[in-house]
């Protein structure tokens, strides 16, 4: 108790408020020094007194207003004390704030009792005032001298109940006048909370309350930029918050990423920093450089961007949004802890501004006596050492702010080449390209000049036009950094035309000059990686940081990341389907970018984008299983095998899946139940949605093929293999693997594989066989020396060789059983001396070729791929050769190529 005593006497000397109060109150004296140990939470407030027993407004209100007296003098001495941090302080007034509504709206309704009950014309029910909370009570952030932002909403239209009806409008308002009036008015014991309502829909002059449909009227029809930032934090103080939030979140949050938020945010702020130097507030901490609102408006515009997609950033506490920012890398941890030390510091230091007097002020003090106090009672000796600290972390929020905005410079001069792009209709612009690098000027002309008189940019609203027309210089100017600028710019422009109505694609591409280069390098790369990002826009979100971009992909964390998505999505299965696949094209884009700058080997990348593909599986697996109703168990007996090149992790960009579902599970309904999650995992993959497509899936390696079960139990699945598959099916077998479900089916299966694969076989017989079946494929496939993949000596003649040996020896060389891929089996045969060792290094290094042809094929959006040198199909063929002859079947004779 001494210690609280010499706490409290030295907190009186720092506030002049606390010191009068506690002057005027000493049973305050002695409260204060009893709990001062103790946060005044939100059960001491509701101890404090028998609120039960108020029954009018005039007997509450100077109980509220003495209860913030007493949490006021605890704060302010807690905080001197150092015995509260800023969590605590916000949180206890925030508290305040809470409890003051909820306490006086049942008093003010028992005020309004001869009036009855408003009735919802609609539902018949009674209805209750929806009290939100915006700006910092709703984060449970006030500042602890703060006015608090109200908006006030009710449910239905409709009339009271008693004698004398009014309508549910007018009942609610005058509810409302009470509520404000018990906590605003100001009293011999002060006032609660100033209550400002100017953020209701059309502010002042907008009626005091509104019906939940006249607010979605607004929000829709009228709500303006500015307003979605209040929003971020509108939180539901009372009354049913379902409908409400269902409401305001897709007008907060945009479905798509949303890079529009930038300039309505950067004019706000123009707008503040305006106001600032006219009434000449540099010393102003909330809104001057660098202050508390900077870092509020790091934090909201990331929310605003990508809220929407990233449920996570739908947050009311600032503190727990930069949390996520930093988890998500959208800002990097060094940059987080900067600006919330800052953050912390500036709070801090506004409470301790606040304390001296109780007055809602954030400037530094001007007189000599009080600098001194702040000083000191920030931990600094002198008025100079904290200034300096000040400044400090001052200039760090606006380094950080001006990053995050790329403050424009004032008169910034438009490109050179924008008033090409302007003037383009009437003027020949030819010789100009010409200069530029073009290679065919005039055709470029006539591109851009489409461009520029078609329909699609003439009813574009202005907005969107003036940002094409600002991009338009930059991107003429940056495809003539390749050496196919015609090619580069014509790919470029598809993509301006399929964005050209989003204007948040625009902005971003503007907003982020950097991504420009990014963008055309891409885009002279590669016409797959072009037509892929022209059909989802959305990936140009990736561009915007190379780290990432380039990253090598921590499969653990993104899985981490992929779940977290889909669990908050739970039950709205469009949401994650969508989320699916924004995953799936995202991790795409970001290895196609590392292909091309030559992070990956062939064979690395498709290792990764089968892992990829081993994931969306797995994720959708467990998720859609939670989708099927009448489940009788929490994880499902069923897994998913993957065939061909999912298989044999050779997947490229655009690969099918060929998958087959296998189930181990006795339950009666198991059969119809496994049925079921197999189409459901089929419609999630392969459904095109708002976001596009997953994957194409093949099922027809099932047991009976396309007459077969959708899904096989693993005993049948066994029966068939031994009994009823075909030669061709036991080659399909060679490249299958457990991808994803149970462990021990996936074990079981790899068993089975293994059985099958290892049975004892006639090598004269077998051979024969697949000699025939590759004779047959050539009836519908003819071989064609610019086919790679079904030329004689191609890459289906080296899978035909390596099934054929693993087929044949697996049984007496066990290196032959494992999935290891064409290009390592066929060093294990010859390890086994099964094949000469110069003829498989020779197949091993075709097989690469081919792949590489194949892969860039791919990548330059064309049907066919270059031809290999004529000698490595018949380096191939000289394999196929020693192999069938060697067992016992009259091979073909060699093709001779021209």
């Amino acid at each position: 108790m001494p210690a609280n005593t010499a706490a409290i006497a030295c907190a009186r000397t720092f506030s002049y408020y606390l010191d009068r109060q506690l002057t005027a109150r000493p049973d305050e004296a002695d409260r204060l020094a009893a709990r001062l140990d103790h946060p005044f939470d939100a059960a001491e407030m509701a101890g404090f007194a028998d609120w039960a027993t108020f029954d009018s407004i005039d007997t509450l209100t100077p109980a509220l207003r003495k209860l913030r007296i007493a949490v006021m003098a605890r704060l302010i001495t807690r905080d001197h004390a150092g015995l509260a941090d800023l969590h605590e302080v916000v949180t206890t007034i925030s508290q305040l704030a809470d409890f003051a509504v909820q306490t006086t709206l049942p008093v003010a309704r028992r005020a309004l009792a001869n009036l009855g009950d408003p009735i919802g014309e609609e539902s018949g029910e009674v209805q209750e005032l929806i009290v939100i909370g915006m700006g910092k009570l709703g984060g449970y952030e006030l500042n602890v001298s703060s006015d608090i932002d109200l908006i006030f909403i009710y449910p239905e239209d409709g009339d009271t109940s008693g004698p004398r009806r009014l309508s549910n409008h007018e009942y609610f308002t005058r509810l409302g006048k009470l509520l404000i009036s018990a906590i605003n008015d100001l009293t011999y014991d002060g006032q609660v909370f100033r209550v400002d309502m100017r953020l209701r829909p059309y502010g002042d002059s907008g009626p005091l309350v509104m019906s939940l449909a006249a607010l979605e009227n607004y929000l829709l029809t009228q709500g303006r930029e500015w307003e979605r930032y209040a929003w971020i934090k509108a939180r539901v103080m009372s009354g049913d918050a379902s409908q409400l939030e269902a409401l305001v979140r897709p007008f907060v949050y945009r479905k798509y990423l949303d890079y529009g938020a930038y300039g309505a945010m950067r004019e706000l702020h123009a707008q503040i920093r305006r106001e600032v130097a006219r009434r000449d507030m540099a010393d102003n901490i909330k809104l001057g450089p660098g202050g508390i609102r900077e870092v509020e408006f790091i934090a909201q515009v990331f929310q605003l961007i990508r809220g929407g997609r990233e449920r996570r950033l739908q947050l009311k506490s600032t503190r727990d949004t930069y949390a996520v920012l930093a988890e998500l890398r959208l800002l990097e941890p060094d940059t987080v802890t900067e600006l919330l030390d800052a953050y912390t510091f500036l709070r801090n230091l506004e409470h301790r501004l606040q304390y001296l007097d109780d007055q809602q002020t954030q400037s530094l003090p001007a007189g000599e006596e009080n600098r001194q106090r702040i000083a000191s009672s920030m931990g600094f000796a002198s008025w100079q050492a904290f200034l300096d600290e000040l400044n400090q972390h001052r200039r760090r929020v606006t380094r950080h702010f001006e990053q995050v905005f790329f403050l424009p410079t004032e008169g910034a001069a438009a490109h050179p080449l924008e008033s090409d792009w302007r003037d383009i209709a009437n003027v020949d612009i030819a010789p100009r390209l010409a200069s530029l690098g073009y290679h065919a000027p005039d055709d470029m002309q006539r591109q851009l000049r489409s461009l520029a008189c078609g329909q699609r940019y003439q009813q574009m609203p202005d907005a969107s036009r003036k940002k094409l027309d600002a991009l338009m210089g930059p991107l003429m100017e940056v495809a003539t950094s390749f050496d196919n600028p015609d090619t580069t710019l014509q790919r470029i422009l598809q993509l301006i035309d399929a964005i050209s109505r989003r204007a948040s694609y625009l902005s971003l591409l503007l907003e982020y000059p950097q991504t420009l280069q990014r963008l055309a390098s891409l885009y002279s790369s590669s016409a797959w990686v072009s037509d892929y990002l022209s059909r989802h826009p959305i990936l140009l979100d990736e561009l915007l940081d190379a780290r990432v971009l380039y990253a090598t992909p921590d499969w653990p964390q993104l899985a981490a990341q992929l779940e977290q998505q889909l669990a908050e999505c739970h039950g709205d299965v469009e949401a994650q389907m969508d989320a699916l696949r924004h995953f799936q094209h995202a991790q795409t884009f970001r290895l196609v970018a590392q292909d091309l700058a030559g992070m990956w080997t062939l064979e690395a990348l498709s290792d990764e984008l089968s892992r990829l593909a081993d994931l969306v599986l797995d994720v959708t697996v467990r998720h859609a299983w939670l989708d099927i109703p009448k489940r009788h168990r929490d994880e499902p007996l069923f897994s998913v095998v993957g065939y061909g090149k999912l298989g044999g992790k050779e997947l490229g960009y655009a690969s099918d899946l060929d998958v087959i579902f296998l189930y181990d599970d006795d339950h009666p309904d198991a059969a119809d139940l496994y049925s079921r999650l197999a189409r459901k995992i089929i419609t999630w993959l392969t459904s095109t949605t708002s976001a596009g497509v997953l994957y194409d899936i093949d099922i027809r390696l099932r047991p009976d093929g396309a007459s077969g079960l959708l899904v096989s139990s693993v005993e049948a699945f066994e029966h068939y293999q031994h009994h009823k598959a075909w030669l061709w099916e036991h080659q399909a077998l060679t490249r299958a693997r457990f991808v994803c479900g149970n462990a021990d089916i996936g074990a079981r299966f790899e068993a089975i594989r293994q059985q099958v694969l290892a049975l004892p076989r006639d090598c004269a017989a077998l051979g024969a066989e697949v000699v025939a079946m590759r004779n047959k494929m050539l009836e519908s496939h003819a071989a064609n020396v610019a086919d790679v993949k079904h030329a004689r000596g191609g890459i289906v003649d080296v899978e035909f060789i390596v099934q054929y040996l693993v087929l044949a020896h697996a049984g007496q060389h066990q290196a032959l059983l494992a999935n290891s891929g064409n290009i390592a089996l066929l060093a294990a045969a010859a390890d086994a001396s099964l094949i000469p060792a110069t003829l498989a290094e020779a197949a091993r290094q075709a097989y690469r070729l081919y792949r590489r042809l194949q892969h860039a094929s791919r990548l330059d959006g064309s049907d066919k791929c270059s031809h290999p040198p004529i000698e490595a199909y018949q380096q191939v063929q000289a394999l196929w050769q020693s192999v069938f002859a060697a067992a016992g079947e009259h091979a073909e004779k060699p093709v001779h190529f021209q």
